[in-house]
């Protein structure tokens, strides 16, 4: 159970009245967003009510009809995961850090300088949208907003999405531990195996993960790898 100081209301309206429990509100978005299980955890009192700041209970006769249950923890869990739950200004800062990072990792893997045809490094790329103030929706995944971001970079800095069908020969004594790697970067779109074991694979990758493949294929193979670029778009 958390403590009742740090206590926000979550909410929900259903069938005509509205069912209130009492969460903490970092550890309710941990377990909405998966980072917790445990509804006991989250829950300040393990108690379902129709007005939690006056103390009102709510009638538990009803929770059968309303959430085919009578457990208060699977009430409470529909509640938490149905209604509102109300965040305060340090969840709400955090989770715009937290969606800024994913998206500026997005970017450093799928974007490319064109100009060198290298990613741009994270840093560069966070100061970019500082710089552009680049507006970031809390409510979209990072890849909602991956276009629309980068278009809003370009005018600070050379950088498009791109991605690239790659033409990767790695010799018989490295290839078997080789093509898990190129299954954790990309999308094996072909493969030959000839004779010897050796593997001449076809990968598509976004453009901006190119250098660490090439680095992590380099470190296995001691650099007895050929990596060559078919086309790019």
């Amino acid at each position: 159970m958390s403590e009742l100081d740090n206590a926000v209301i979550a909410k929900l309206k259903k069938e005509g009245k509205t069912y209130e429990i009492l969460v903490d509100p970092k550890k309710a978005q941990d377990f909405l967003s998966g980072r917790n299980n445990s509804i006991q955890d989250v829950l300040v009192v393990e108690e379902i009510f129709y007005d939690a700041k006056k103390g009102t209970k709510a009638a538990h006769h009803e929770f059968e009809k309303i959430f085919e249950t009578d457990d208060v923890c699977i009430v409470a869990e529909k509640i938490l995961k149905e209604g509102h739950v109300p965040l305060t200004a340090d969840i709400m800062r955090e989770a715009m850090e937290q969606k800024k990072r994913q998206i500026i990792n997005l970017i450093h893997k799928n974007a490319i300088n064109p100009t060198n045809g290298k990613p741009h490094p994270p840093n560069r790329i966070e100061a970019a949208i500082t710089e552009s103030k680049a507006k970031i929706d809390s409510h979209k995944t990072a890849e909602q907003q991956l276009n629309e971001i980068v278009s809003q970079l370009k005018p600070i800095i050379p950088i498009k999405i791109e991605t690239r069908e790659l033409s990767i020969t790695i010799p018989a004594q490295h290839a078997g531990r080789s093509y898990g790697i190129l299954k954790q970067f990309g999308k094996v779109t072909g493969e030959k195996w000839d004779n010897s074991g050796s593997l001449n694979a076809t990968l598509e990758i976004p453009a901006g993960m190119q250098e660490e493949l090439e680095i992590s294929l380099n470190n296995l193979t001691k650099g007895n790898v050929d990596i060559k670029i078919l086309r790019s778009k």
